[in-house]
């Protein structure tokens, strides 16, 4: 049974999987079933065998202006003891928190393509992904300062990984709008395109640079980079010496030594 999003669309062009957030008159922002439809999205994505690189994209003005205040007023329980409520809310916190977490554990590349308002929830998104472009009309803020609250979905524990200490504490600590421009010179996206039309083309490419090489070598590579989170340089280079030591041997290998000696582009399978 197909699987209904009030507010996503997704599809499917060749190796990759694209998953558009479909808000256009709220900017896109983050609605409950928004919030709830997005790790499902990305779930069903990444089961397709078919998909090698998923890309994530806004419809409309914007990519998402973060989360829609009329659920950050009732995102608070009522009633009962300050403990309970206190207990409700953690648990609230931590369910919303996985939404962009799926992003990060998806076993394919995600590439984020922002055009428009990236705001609060947009930064935790993006910083989950693994790829980031923008038209250079995106607009990033950690809004959250601004709004009196300490980001609590991802972006202080995933920004840091992306762009240096200073530049953390830049964004972090004034809530301020930075352009494309200055994004791409933090290093928190890529590369920028001139409009929204040239970005998705621009996403488009590179998904289909990556669909092109063994989905084996992509995932492997991408569960390796996750798993040496932390680790010293001796414990990581053992745990990719047991990583090929499991799966090195593969049909794709042998496809990849064929096409070299035939001169011909590699057809992978994914075996």
């Amino acid at each position: 049974m197909a699987v209904s999003y009030r507010h996503i669309q997704i599809e499917t062009e060749g190796h990759v999987g694209w998953l558009w957030l479909n808000r256009p008159r709220k900017m896109n922002a983050f609605s409950p079933d928004l919030w709830e439809d997005l790790p499902r999205a990305v779930r069903e994505l990444s089961a397709r065998s078919e998909v090698r690189v998923i890309v994530v994209a806004g419809r409309g003005r914007a990519f998402t202006v973060g989360i829609d205040l009329n659920m950050l007023a009732g995102l608070a329980p009522a009633g009962g003891s300050p403990a309970a409520i206190k207990r409700a809310l953690f648990r609230r916190l931590k369910e919303l928190q996985e939404t962009f977490s799926s992003l990060e554990s998806s076993p394919v590349p995600v590439i984020a393509a922002v055009h428009g308002w990236c705001l609060g929830a947009g930064m935790d998104l993006i910083t989950a992904c693994d790829i980031r472009l923008a038209a250079s009309d995106a607009v990033f803020s950690v809004r959250e300062t601004r709004m009196a609250m300490v980001a609590d979905m991802g972006t202080l524990e995933r920004l840091p990984k992306v762009v240096s200490s200073g530049h953390v504490a830049e964004l972090v600590y004034t809530g301020k709008d930075i352009d494309a421009a200055r994004a791409e010179q933090m290093g928190l996206v890529n590369q920028v395109y001139d409009d929204q039309e040239s970005l998705i083309s621009g996403a488009a490419d590179w998904a289909g640079q990556i669909a092109a090489n063994s989905p084996l070598a992509v995932q492997g590579a991408k569960a390796v980079l996750s798993a040496e989170r932390g680790l010293s340089v001796s414990e990581a280079l053992d745990y990719v010496a047991l990583w090929n030591t499991a799966f090195l041997e593969s049909d794709d290998l042998n496809e990849a030594v064929a096409s070299f000696m035939e001169r011909r582009p590699p057809r992978y399978t994914g075996n």
